[in-house]
């Protein structure tokens, strides 16, 4: 271990979170975790993984609870929490933010990385969208079944050297990585299947996408639901290809049936990440001036029923 390795600390390390921090120590940085219910089954064991990379099982070279202290800030501090209402992030990192910490979210959602901008304006702010299917299955052990690609770029927009090097420590640590100039854009094309697939999921009581899909009139509401999310993102600067829907569908008629991170929430008793989804998709349309009635009727019956 030597000054010259970066230092990556993990807020958030679930199967998310515990999974690029797996690969940032595969690329030779020092990483370290910031853990709750788990803590004590990481100190005995670190994070124990089944991956089709290999053995990624790591132990983190600090270990903390919430309400400890760092011992010095780090160089990337990744935000992999759930983004829920009420939650207050800035706040939450507080306490391991230095002077030259890069603040990178990997997160799901739309407009989720303002609150953090506005709190640590002279930190750079670095988004990110995961494309990875990974799961916990027990206190400590994870399990990846495939991908981990990320797309990032320095929010609100643009890229610059704190973007590269972190690219290229990924890329060390084995896992596909795409700069993007314009990632507030990148979030809205996530959002077109995000937005409309999980909290529909959660109304019809945690139902997989293909009987959303194939339940009569579902892939009709599906469709129309994403041409509104299309509508909102023309409306918000960021026009997506007009073939993006259909694109979408086509794709998850071709996976097998899957049940989406918001419903297995639901399914779990789990608070939903309602707003970042679906809530602030709203918000901006209103605020574009754009009429989508389909997105605010399911908002509005899924805040009834929280």
């Amino acid at each position: 271990m030597t000054d010259s390795q970066p230092h990556a600390l993990i807020i958030g390390a679930g199967a998310i979170g515990s999974f690029y921090g797996a690969i940032l120590k595969r690329a030779g940085c020092r990483v370290s975790a910031v853990v709750r219910s788990e803590y004590d089954a990481v100190k005995e064991h670190g994070f124990q993984f089944e991956s089709p990379l290999g053995d990624i099982s790591w132990t983190p070279d600090q270990l903390y609870k919430d309400g400890d202290r760092p011992d010095a800030a780090p160089d990337y501090l990744i935000l992999a929490t759930k983004v829920l209402p009420g939650s207050d992030r800035a706040a939450l990192v507080k306490p391991w933010v230095g002077e030259g910490t890069r603040i990178v979210l990997i997160q799901n959602g739309l407009d989720i990385e303002r609150e953090l901008a506005d709190a640590y304006p002279d930190n750079p702010i670095i988004s990110c969208l995961a494309f990875v299917a990974v799961s916990r299955v027990a206190p400590g052990r994870i399990k990846h079944n495939a991908y981990g690609r990320l797309v990032m770029g320095r929010f609100p927009s643009g890229l610059d050297a704190h973007c590269e090097a972190l690219r290229d420590l990924f890329v060390a640590g084995g896992i596909d990585i795409k700069l993007a100039e314009d990632v507030v854009r990148e979030r809205w094309l996530k959002c077109v299947w995000n937005t409309p697939f999980n909290p529909l999921s959660v109304l019809a009581n945690g139902a997989d996408t293909l009987t959303m899909l194939d339940t009569p009139g579902g892939e009709k509401l599906v469709r129309e639901l994403m041409e509104e999310v299309m509508a909102a993102a023309q409306a918000d600067g960021h026009p997506l290809p007009p073939r993006l829907v259909d694109k979408n569908i086509e794709g998850t008629r071709k996976m097998p049936a899957y049940k989406n991170s918001m419903a297995l929430d639901y399914l779990n008793g789990r608070p939903i990440e309602l707003d970042a989804i679906l809530g602030n998709v709203v918000a901006i349309a209103e605020k574009r001036g754009v009429a989508v009635p389909r997105l605010e009727t399911m908002l509005a019956a899924l805040r009834m029923r929280a």
